[in-house]
């Protein structure tokens, strides 16, 4: 049996917190779940040369600052292999659109000026369509291509919910939704409709679910 044809049950599935060693196969997975988004098509520019390169050093200098800002990211885990993860921004505002000094040059050198000041601009325009002062923003969300429609990302939304119901200091939990087939997913997840937003050449949804 090839690990492509095995899937685990739901029950044989443990939440964690992503540790160090766990990165580079977050970053893997949330690879391959972003390849495809018009938002992140269109601030790497999917077509040009070297948008590969481009997009997975995003990826991993997010994840490394999520990392050093000791941000909730999520794992489900099976014996040990990473399955599927979520990565949040907690209502810390220290750690948000600005970031830190380093991340931004790290990011000028893998993503280019233009990238990283889309992806700063982006974030800023959402966090202002958000109904509320102190709340988590789900950055990133991915399942293994080989563990998907087995019910792993319903797991992550009911391990993010429990994050919120263990944050007195959050008001709930928002996202901006540019690919169509994941809007049933969120919904499903109680989240609310904000409003339509336009960010570059890209039309997405802001939604937001209530603690």
């Amino acid at each position: 049996m090839t690990t492509a044809e095995y899937h685990p049950t739901i029950e044989e599935i443990s939440v964690h917190y992503l540790g160090a060693d766990d990165l580079k196969v977050a970053a893997s997975i949330l690879y391959n779940a972003y390849y495809d988004d018009p938002l992140f098509n269109d601030i790497f520019d999917v077509e040009r040369e070297g948008y590969e390169i481009r997009l997975r050093g995003a990826i991993r200098e997010e994840l490394n600052a999520f990392w050093d800002a000791k941000q909730p990211m999520i794992g489900l885990f099976d014996d040990g292999r990473l399955l599927a993860v979520a990565c949040l921004i907690s209502p810390d505002a220290a750690f948000g659109a600005g970031r830190y000094w380093h991340w931004r040059l790290k990011m000028l050198l893998t993503a280019g000026f233009l990238g990283t000041k889309q992806m700063i601009a982006k974030e800023e325009r959402v966090r202002e369509c958000i109904p509320a002062e102190d709340y988590h923003m789900l950055s990133f969300i991915g399942v293994h291509p080989d563990h998907q429609d087995i019910g792993l990302g319903h797991v992550l939304m009911g391990a993010i919910v429990s994050l919120l119901e263990e944050d007195n200091k959050t008001q709930g939990v928002g996202v901006f939704v540019t690919l169509p087939k994941c809007l049933s997913f969120f919904v499903d997840g109680k989240f609310e409709l904000v409003q339509e937003l336009e960010v570059g050449h890209i039309t997405g949804k802001v939604m937001f679910r209530k603690r």
